[in-house]
């Protein structure tokens, strides 16, 4: 039974669905990116394809075919899209037991939704929430872009990624995973007062 999903919610342009080292995407939405990338890379595997060997200048080159620059929040920014999590968490999602938001994406530890909703549910809740922040503090990474159909662009990618964690030790890894990511890359460890202890 799965009892804690470990969601990756990507800023956009993050990881392009034609990534050379895969994606777990099965189209490509802008016809720009399918021109120079190709198709999408889609991968069945649920493990992480991060560190797979690739030619990272065009990896790089694709992203200049996007509609919009590639977000990478700032410091302001990141609190900002916390604060969102933070809000939407007390909207209904039940335990937020690990949080940290990178410069281009987030990972989070939440505990299964009492009201039995899917993770791509709570993940959209999410994301939702931390992009109206980002507008309500004037810190949208496409406030200065024209407003399409009176809205900004999302600063996140379309869909996410989850992973299914059924067993104490998952999570105990997931969260470990998730409290070390800032330090592995070079950042100060977050900790975030929403952020509840993993009850059993």
């Amino acid at each position: 039974m799965v009892l804690a999903y470990h969601i990756i919610i990507s800023a956009y342009g993050f990881w392009l669905p034609d990534d050379p080292r895969g994606s777990w995407s099965t189209w490509v939405r802008a016809w720009e990116l399918f021109r120079y990338g190709g198709p999408a890379t889609k991968v069945e595997t649920h493990h992480s394809v991060a560190r797979r060997p690739h030619d990272r200048q065009h990896r790089l080159a694709m992203k200049h075919r996007l509609k919009y620059p590639p977000v990478i929040f700032n410091g302001p920014q990141a609190r900002s899209v916390v604060m969102g999590f933070a809000r939407a968490a007390t909207e209904g999602v039940d335990a937020v037991v690990a949080c940290a938001v990178m410069p281009d994406h987030a990972h989070l530890v939440v505990a299964r939704d009492s009201m039995g909703r899917k993770s791509e549910d709570i993940r959209a809740h999410l994301k939702r929430g931390a992009s109206r922040q980002l507008r309500e503090d004037g810190l949208h990474p496409f406030a200065d872009h024209p407003p399409i159909n009176g809205s900004l662009h999302t600063p996140f990618a379309a869909k996410g990624w989850q992973v299914f964690l059924d067993s104490q030790d998952d999570i105990a890894r997931a969260i470990e995973y998730v409290e070390n990511n800032p330090v592995k890359e070079g950042l100060r460890p977050q900790r975030w007062s929403f952020v509840r202890p993993y009850a059993p």
